[in-house]
This record gives structure tokens, C-alpha cells and sequence, in this order.
């Protein structure tokens, strides 16, 4: 049957609804075009209609641009770890804070801007998912042609060493991760982690590990205490480690989700007199090889053995490699590792849909450069 496209006022209306109510309310609330646009487009393991529309949202939200747009969605609609049950009161000021601006001004500005771009995204989604359903995405499966809408997770099929070996695709934020033993963060090489506040992998996975009472203070920051007490004990506090260099800490609240590990990768060089930081992708690969190995060392030390690892796309953030260069340089290692058959289950996790459709593309024997030009 085919799907409707829903305007964007109606969609805007029953967003600002879940944005008044919050997400710990939505049950029973009449939510008609959110719900019919959660059934075009999510997975359909959602057990409830609260449930599709809060992962609709999800979805949306992430495709927003990294950093304050992003973040301060995030905070509005309850989607900020620790903040689902928060009122709307408290939920609109944080994210008032996220623009320096005054709750009155978000409100009347900032705000309808926020919401708005949610709502466009979801129009987005359900018109990519319609044209596939009606042949007009007849491109290879999860191509940007394709429409990624239609779910978030994918198998991919590649080979190594003579074998086939399947991979698992992400598409969605960091700190959804369920089940991942191991989730490679990347980090500079000072290893000092970014704000909470902050949109990165690194700031995501620093606020789902923290440790929050039941107002949503912050009880404990474990990841940010681990990381001084691994410097400490490594004698390299103060001072720069070598590009390539891997810090391994617990997973802090993320327990709860089934991550077990967080290994910070120290791949990101800050540019002197600059917020920039230069990263090479030769180092990049050097990471990856002592992700591998550290995993190595670790996995029969605890019940049951670590065995899944999940990498970002490694320096294609605030690193400003392309996603093609810094695959090329995660998926080096990762191959040379797998080819030797070694026996890690291999996660990869992004957000744009361009770099999804570049990571399904690594088919039985193409290099992720080939890939590269395949999507051009």
C-alpha cells in the first residue's frame, strides 16, 4: 500500500506535542501523522506506536548537522541521554543554553527553527522510503539513491583472506549502540575528552557512560575519571601521547546497553593557535591495528570473552578527513586483521547517509577507494 507524504505544518504540530508532553508521556497520546510516518520508516521491531514515533524522532534528529542545531534538538525533545523524563520547562532551558540565548528567545525563535528541521527531516525519510516503495530507488540496496530511511542497521558481506565475513552497519548516534562489547572512540592526543554537551562521538559516548540521579544531575563522569587514571598510571599525564596510541576504560552507564568497553584512540593532533587538529591517516590505521590488539589481550578476561568491536569513521569529524580516506584507513587494518582469521565480530557506526552508502559498498574484493568512485 502506498504511503502518503505528510505535510510539514502537520508533522510540526505533533512534534511540538511531544516536545510539550515529553517522551515518558507519549503512550495513548493521539499522534496520527507521527505514528503513520513511524510505520513508513522505522524498523518494525517497535513494540508500540510511543516507541516507533520515539525512534522516527531519533532518526530525524540525527541527520541534523553536528553540533548546536543537533544538540539542542536533542535537549528539546527529551532525546539527551538522561533527559527523556525531564519537563519542558527544563528541557527547553538547556537547550537555550546550547545557543546562549535567553529561554524566552529560544522559544520564540530558536526553537521554531529547532523543531521545524526536525519535521523537514521526517518528510525527507518518508519520501525517500515511498520512492523506494514505489521502484523509484532502484539503486543498489541502502545506496543514497536507495533511501536510508528504511532502517538502521545493515549486514555487509565482504571478503578477507579468502573468506566471506559479514560486518554490521550502524545508522544511527553513537550512544544508541546496543549489545557492542567494544566501541573505539576517537580521541586527541592529550586524551582529553570533549564537553558532554558537545555533539562528537567521543562527547556522546561521555554522556550515555556518566552516571545521572533521578533529576538527571551527573552523579559520576567514569569515562573522564579513567582517562586521568590511565594517564597517571601510564606516566604520561600533562603531556601528549603518540598518535595511534589506545586507552582502554569501562563503559560507565553504557553497561546497561551491553557495551562493556570503550577504547579511546588517540589519533587527533591539534593545530597550535587553532580549535583545529590535524589528523593523519596513516595513524589512523595504526589505531585501528591496536584496537585489534588490545582487543586481543582483553577478550578472555572476562564472562563471557569480549568479542564485537564497533569503530566511527575514524578522523572524519572535527579531523576533517573524508569519510573515503578514513574508511580506506580503518578498513586497512581491519582486513589485514580478518584476512589472518582472527574471529572479532566487526561493527561500523555512522550517521550520514552518504557515509552508510560508502561502507555497504566495500564489496568481495573492492578497496574502499574503488568504493569511493563507485558513489560518484
Amino acid at each position: 500500500m502506498a504511503t502518503s507524504i505528510p505535510d510539514h505544518a502537520s508533522i510540526l504540530d505533533e512534534i511540538r506535542e511531544v516536545r510539550r508532553v515529553g517522551l515518558v508521556r507519549l503512550r495513548g497520546r493521539p499522534l496520527p501523522v507521527l505514528e503513520s510516518a513511524a510505520e513508513a520508516v522505522t524498523a518494525a521491531a517497535a513494540r508500540t506506536p510511543a516507541a516507533a514515533v520515539e525512534a522516527l524522532l531519533r532518526q530525524a534528529v540525527a541527520l541534523l548537522d553536528a553540533g548546536t542545531l543537533r544538540t539542542a534538538a536533542e535537549y528539546t525533545l527529551g532525546l539527551a541521554q538522561g533527559t527523556r523524563d525531564w519537563p519542558a520547562s527544563s528541557r527547553r532551558a538547556r537547550a537555550a543554553s546550547v545557543y546562549g540565548v535567553s529561554v524566552e528567545r529560544f522559544r520564540k525563535d530558536h526553537e521554531v527553527m529547532v523543531l521545524g528541521q526536525v519535521a523537514e527531516h521526517i518528510v525527507r525519510l518518508v519520501s525517500a522510503e515511498t520512492d523506494v516503495a514505489a521502484g523509484a530507488g532502484a539503486g543498489e540496496p541502502g545506496s543514497a539513491e536507495g533511501g536510508w530511511g528504511a532502517g538502521t542497521h545493515r549486514s555487509v558481506q565482504v571478503q578477507a583472506g579468502g573468506r566471506q565475513v559479514g560486518l554490521t552497519l550502524h545508522v544511527h548516534p553513537v550512544d544508541l549502540l546496543r549489545d557492542v562489547d567494544v566501541v573505539v572512540s576517537p580521541a586527541n592526543v592529550h586524551l582529553a575528552l570533549p564537553e558532554p554537551y558537545k555533539s562528537s562521538v567521543a562527547a556522546s559516548l561521555r554522556r550515555a557512560a556518566a552516571v545521572r540521579g533521578v533529576t538527571g544531575d551527573v552523579l559520576d563522569d567514569p569515562v573522564h575519571d579513567e582517562l586521568r587514571k590511565w594517564a597517571a598510571r601510564h606516566g604520561t599525564s600533562g603531556r601528549a601521547v603518540l598518535p595511534g596510541t589506545v586507552a582502554a576504560t569501562g563503559a560507565g552507564a553504557l553497561t546497561g546497553q551491553g557495551v562493556r568497553r570503550i577504547y579511546h584512540a588517540a589519533i587527533a593532533v591539534p593545530r597550535a593557535g587553532t580549535n583545529d587538529y590535524d589528523v593523519l591517516p596513516a595513524d589512523v590505521t595504526r589505531a585501528v591495528s591496536r584496537v585489534l590488539a588490545l582487543l586481543a589481550e582483553e577478550s578472555g578476561r572476562g564472562t563471557p570473552p569480549l568479542r564485537s568491536v564497533c569503530f566511527p569513521l575514524l578522523g572524519a569529524g572535527r579531523g576533517g578527513l573524508p569519510y573515503h580516506v578514513s574508511l580506506a584507513a580503518v578498513w586497512a587494518a581491519v582486513e589485514a586483521e580478518l584476512a589472518r582469521g582472527a574471529p572479532w565480530d566487526v561493527h561500523f557506526v555512522v550517521r550520514a547517509p552518504e557515509a552508510a552508502a560508502l561502507v555497504e559498498r566495500i564489496p568481495a574484493g573492492m578497496r574502499p577507494d574503488r568504493a569511493r568512485r563507485a558513489t560518484g
